[in-house]
């Protein structure tokens, strides 16, 4: 699949600093560190669009890109990179600051198509993944689990891990939300991603 075109078009806390919401939009969430800066870089093929730092919690605002496919293709859209949860060594004050930023876009950006959820495989199910997807079931917002760093173990242990996940999910969910598993280094899942927001695309605005 050929890379795209994207740029960044801003960074703010408060709906007056957002773009227009003008084409359907993809917001990406997870834990500090799951690696969604390296997702989304992955996703469009630039190397160096959304910045990518070891140091967790470096992500403050909701930040935008725009994408578009290769010419001739004719789809447009937004992602949103949100800031991370779960980074303990912020300020109280901080993290609240942020989880009510979070909140109110992902409650009111009246172009958001999804949130994709990214979910480091490698982990046991972390109750604040847990908490995040009980919230957006209960808000009725629409989402995806995007399990993130798949090549960093092997094939038994990536499937080990995900069924883990589903069996805690269905504790509390009759029907499991739709599954991606990425990895950032390799590409896999990209085209799942991708053809997936084309097919979102394709009914904006029907």
């Amino acid at each position: 699949m050929e890379n795209l075109k994207a740029e960044h078009l801003g960074s703010g806390r408060e709906p007056k600093h957002w773009p227009k919401p003008s084409l359907p939009e993809y917001a990406f969430i997870g834990r500090s560190n799951v690696g969604k800066s390296s997702l989304i870089n992955m996703l469009v093929g630039i190397h160096r669009l959304a910045r990518v730092s070891n140091t967790p919690g470096r992500t403050r605002n909701v930040e935008h890109f725009k994408v578009e496919a290769p010419k001739g293709k004719g789809q447009q859209w937004m992602l949103a990179d949100l800031p991370g949860y779960g980074f303990a060594k912020t300020s109280k004050a901080e993290r609240a600051t942020w989880e009510a930023m979070i909140r109110s876009y992902l409650r009111e950006r009246e172009n958001l198509q999804c949130v994709f959820l990214l979910v480091d495989v490698r982990l046991e199910p972390q109750q604040n993944d847990l908490d995040m997807i009980q919230w957006l079931g209960a808000e009725s917002i629409p989402f995806v689990i995007v399990f993130t760093k798949s090549d960093k173990l092997k094939q038994p242990s990536i499937v080990s891990n995900v069924a883990l996940f589903k069996r805690t999910l269905k504790k509390t969910w009759d029907t499991l939300p739709h599954l991606i598993i990425t990895s950032a280094e390799d590409g896999k899942g990209r085209e799942d991603v991708l053809s997936f927001i084309s097919d979102v695309n394709s009914r904006w605005g029907s």
